[in-house]
């Protein structure tokens, strides 16, 4: 199924993505440490779900769904 994350197509075949395989889709290699912090937003394609999600916990995906995952040091 089609996704968009970070304005890039992404192919997954799983029905429901966690917060950390978002971010490892999202970025090559994310860097983790107690000094960043990653953000994840979303919403579907017309707009009629959307929402912010936490670290822990996972999404339902729908095809053409779009992500948008930031990463923030904290110095």
């Amino acid at each position: 199924m089609l996704i968009i994350i970070n304005a890039r197509e992404v192919y997954v075949d799983k029905k429901e993505l966690s917060f950390d395989e978002l971010v490892d889709l999202a970025f090559e290699d994310p860097a983790r440490g107690p000094m960043v912090i990653f953000t994840i937003s979303y919403r579907t394609k017309n707009g009629n779900h959307e929402g912010i999600l936490s670290p822990g916990s996972s999404v339902k995906v729908k095809k053409g769904m779009i992500f948008n995952v930031t990463r923030t040091d904290k110095s």
